[in-house]
């Protein structure tokens, strides 16, 4: 089982590596990475989300259940990571906070849409959809909340408005909540659109993981490595296990537990990357952290949905 998901898996994280390549040794222009990341964020995948969602009636129920067993995991994660922060490297509550994110922000965009699609089929999207929608706009409040009543022991209405705004209205989630919108009409795209749109959806997958990996090589590794590799064992071990435990005691389908084991083992997300650089904290630990957990993942993830029997 194993070999067969590594088979399947091994491919996309080899365009990943074909991408950093054509930045590191090619020397592909940054304003490449910046346009085809531009791209596929704002046009590629929201089609594809869009395509898969416009079918919406015909889609398998998905069980609510997943986001407890998925963001429980978080929650659970962040509280541990936070407490490894502070007592291990002795951090301040800022640092805690996007320590600890690291360890629970998956890249579920770039890399896990393409992953779910080919290993675990179109039957999965729809799960995968319903984390997307909740994923970006949860964490980024969490990971303020945390800072700001660790700066200010105060939080503002303002800046979590912003943010819930700023999500909701971002190409990804707008793809999965327009199509879903439209599938429930029963109605059918146009077939010169479909058609259309089937092409860019086919262009989404190849192009977002080399998009995926021209954005790694500007990251580095090696700095601050031992904070990057604590944050590599909380994303890549801890929350896998903490949602493994999690979906078994709710019972969760066969279905959603291998889409929330699969989006809980993925590498960190480059949105953490931005969070570091927001509140200006551990930049090089997340960089560093990028770049290996997405190295380290190509083995991890395979071995991950192995476990609970996928493939």
């Amino acid at each position: 089982m194993f070999a067969n998901l590594f088979s399947i898996t091994a491919p996309l994280f080899l365009l990943v590596l074909l991408g950093y390549l054509l930045t590191a040794w090619g020397k592909w222009p940054k304003a490449a990475s910046v346009a085809l990341t531009r791209f596929v964020f704002s046009v590629a995948l929201p089609t594809l989300l869009f395509r898969l969602m416009s079918d919406f009636s015909h889609l398998p129920h998905t069980d609510p259940r997943l986001l407890i067993a998925y963001f429980g995991s978080c929650l659970f994660v962040f509280v541990l990571g936070r407490a490894v922060g502070r007592f291990l490297f002795r951090m301040d509550g800022a640092s805690q906070s996007v320590f600890a994110m690291g360890g629970i922000f998956s890249n579920n965009v770039m890399l896990g849409v393409p992953l779910a699609k080919l290993a675990l089929g179109d039957a999965a999207m729809p799960a995968v959809s319903l984390v997307l929608v909740f994923n970006t706009l949860l964490l980024w409040m969490l990971v303020t909340v945390s800072v700001e009543w660790a700066r200010n022991r105060s939080t503002s209405v303002r800046d979590l408005a912003r943010t819930a705004k700023g999500v909701i209205t971002t190409p990804v989630v707008l793809g999965v909540l327009s199509g879903a919108a439209f599938g429930t009409t029963g109605l059918q795209l146009p077939s010169i659109l479909d058609q259309t749109m089937a092409t860019v959806s086919q262009a989404a997958i190849p192009l977002s993981l080399s998009a995926l990996g021209m954005g790694l090589q500007e990251y580095g590794i090696g700095t601050e490595w031992r904070e990057s590799a604590a944050v590599c064992v909380l994303k890549l071990v801890a929350q896998a296990l903490a949602v493994v435990l999690l979906a078994w005691t709710l019972q969760l389908p066969a279905m959603e537990t291998r889409v929330v084991v699969l989006l809980a083992c993925l590498p960190v997300g480059a949105n953490v990357y931005l969070m570091a650089r927001q509140f200006n904290v551990l930049g090089g630990a997340v960089a560093s952290s990028l770049v290996a957990s997405t190295a380290l993942a190509a083995g991890t993830t395979p071995l991950a949905l192995a476990l609970v029997g996928a493939g």
